[in-house]
């Protein structure tokens, strides 16, 4: 394993993710955070307009909290696909803590068209003072083997470098296609510190061949994400990870965000991948 990202710096295009939602704050933390399928779909079309060619979803019910029900990620799907030009689409199997198993990965599974991918958290990992998403290696697993066998490109979770020999786990039992899709994540509650120097030693022991985007939580979304780029990797940015554009002002939209990702991107002379080069990329 050794990073080469940068060798194709200059010919690479930058794949620009957007997490519109999430699964924990809402509109008290900003009113523009989309969270009712109609305006989740209507802020994912200017998404796509700005830059992005991967939505990662979390569903929210009438009330605005975090739900697994099949029928609503049906919703978002039928959206999405009402207003969308072209987005891969890309559901959480995330709530650990909160829902059961099955309950996490039912909306992958029982949509239709089911999404192009889905997420698998590869480890342990803390929310606030009691709760613990487990992730463990059995049930990775089952999700690998599970999206395998729908069609659906998992994306690797790593949020610190533990969870490294997990993802390879699954290589060795023959449960992921390459190009692996890993998403290195900073700044969670007990994961890995925002740091350039973090990112480098993360990125670096990533096993190959892989495409890895930065997701990094808070005022460190900006610093992190552009740093990944130069480095010659992909972005995700969005609500779900950050409500401000800066600090003391709350982001407008999740457009906005995607927007300042596209001119980074083209002021590092990276273009911006379309959702069709993503998938060829990806292998999807």
């Amino acid at each position: 394993m050794a990073y080469s990202g940068y060798e194709d710096y200059f010919s690479k295009k930058v794949i620009i993710s957007v997490a519109t939602t999430g699964g924990h704050q809402g509109k008290e933390a900003n009113p523009n955070l989309p969270t009712q399928p109609e305006e989740v779909a209507e802020d994912i079309r200017a998404c796509e307009e700005a830059g992005a060619s991967i939505v990662h979803l979390h569903a929210r019910d009438d009330d605005g909290e975090n739900t697994k029900s099949v029928a609503r990620y049906q919703e978002l799907r039928d959206e999405i696909d009402r207003q969308c030009e072209d987005i891969v689409v890309n559901f959480t199997t995330g709530g650990g803590g909160i829902f059961s198993r099955e309950e996490r990965i039912a909306p992958i599974l029982e949509t239709d068209p089911r999404p192009e991918m889905a997420t698998v958290d590869l480890g342990p990992i803390n929310f606030g003072q009691t709760r613990t998403a487990v992730n463990t290696r059995e049930q990775n697993e089952e999700y690998a083997e599970r999206m395998r066998a729908a069609g659906v490109k998992p994306e690797l979770e790593l949020f610190n470098p533990g969870h490294i020999p997990e993802a390879e786990h699954l290589i060795e039992e023959g449960l992921l296609e390459i190009p692996y899709w890993a998403t290195v994540i900073f700044g969670m509650q007990n994961g890995m510190p925002a740091s350039p120097g973090n990112l480098l030693t993360f990125v670096e022991n990533l096993p190959d061949p892989v495409e890895w985007q930065c997701l990094a939580v808070g005022k460190h979304q900006l610093p992190m994400t552009t740093m990944a780029m130069a480095m010659g990797g992909h972005v995700r940015v969005g609500m779900e990870d950050n409500v401000y554009y800066r600090k003391g002002e709350l982001a407008e939209s999740n457009a906005q965000l995607v927007r300042r990702a596209a001119r980074i991107a083209d002021e590092l002379d990276r273009p911006v991948a379309s959702p069709a080069e993503t998938r060829e990329m990806l292998g999807l």
